[in-house]
């Protein structure tokens, strides 16, 4: 056993179950999902009073109008919101969500732990294609939509971690993503590096990824494998092997899987074109290259 119950003094504990409950069942109803954000961030930051001064139309500041007004995610802007091929409906939704999930982040109260954990939990049911239950999301955790992101049962996302579901992810069952990992399903063309390649990466049950690990986009981790420290994941790693270093090669199998395992010397298939996702863009989309070349 690795770790103890802890709980919260039942006051606490009721106050939070109330708002969680309170949140969830407001982005689940037709409200809309900006002014829902707002609320929530707007009250978890202690800014009623400024907030409705400003809308009653008291001066205020410039700094001051600039941080009211960004507690509406629709006057914000996301990295992912620039993606060419990004899915205009479904991101409309998801980009509301992210912008609750990172504010909310960047608030005292997201090192409340019990209550963090509980909220983001909430949270990842309405942003992500699917989550299943127990999930425990730490820290910092970015994503590109959310909505390209399935996630299985009992599952643990430490803090800094990076899921980009700019193609598609999926994570398995009893996963556990360690601190700083970085797990990707985009790839650039090494010619031409604005030509972007969606795949869709897997990561099965029971992987342990370890910490500042990265799986590139296409790959496939197998079930109840692990993939060390720092390892940079290029190919598929097989069903319960171990796999270490830049790039990660598999050096053993986990002891009591060798009869069933595939065998080491047989590791390192790159299948990363079978899981390619292939896109359209619109007709009447208007291209700019970021690095200013006339292409």
């Amino acid at each position: 056993m690795t770790k103890r119950y802890v709980s919260l003094p039942d006051e606490a504990e009721s106050g939070m179950r109330e708002f969680i409950d309170e949140v969830d069942r407001r982005l689940s109803s037709d409200e809309d999902t900006c002014s829902v954000v707002e609320d929530v961030l707007i009250d978890l930051s202690g800014d009623r009073e400024a907030y409705e001064r400003w809308r009653n139309g008291a001066s205020v500041s410039a700094a001051e109008r600039v941080r009211l007004q960004s507690y509406d995610p629709c006057n914000t802007t996301l990295e992912s919101e620039y993606y060419a091929e990004k899915d205009e409906e479904r991101f409309r939704r998801s980009k509301h969500l992210q912008w609750l999930w990172r504010q909310f982040d960047s608030l005292p109260i997201a090192d409340n732990v019990e209550f963090a954990l509980r909220f983001r939990r909430m949270l990842a049911d309405h942003l992500f294609a699917e989550c299943g239950d127990d999930c425990r999301f730490f820290k910092g955790i970015t994503f590109t939509y959310g909505h390209n992101i399935t996630i299985g049962d009992n599952t643990v996302v430490h803090d800094g971690v990076h899921l980009d579901d700019r193609g598609k992810l999926t994570i398995g069952d009893r996963v556990s993503v360690s601190d700083g990992v970085h797990v990707y399903s985009h790839d650039h063309d090494v010619v031409d590096q604005t030509a972007v390649r969606n795949y869709h990466t897997i990561v099965e049950d029971d992987v342990r990824l370890t910490y500042d690990a990265m799986v590139r986009a296409g790959c496939e981790v197998g079930e109840n494998a692990i993939v060390g420290a720092r390892g940079i994941v290029q190919h598929d790693i097989p069903a319960h092997h171990i796999a270490i270093g830049m790039p990660a090669k598999s050096v053993k199998i986990k002891p009591g899987w060798e009869d069933v395992a595939t065998p080491v010397d047989e590791a390192g298939v790159n299948r990363q074109e079978q899981r390619r996702i292939e896109y359209d863009l619109p007709d009447d989309l208007e291209a700019f290259d970021e690095f200013g070349r006339d292409l």
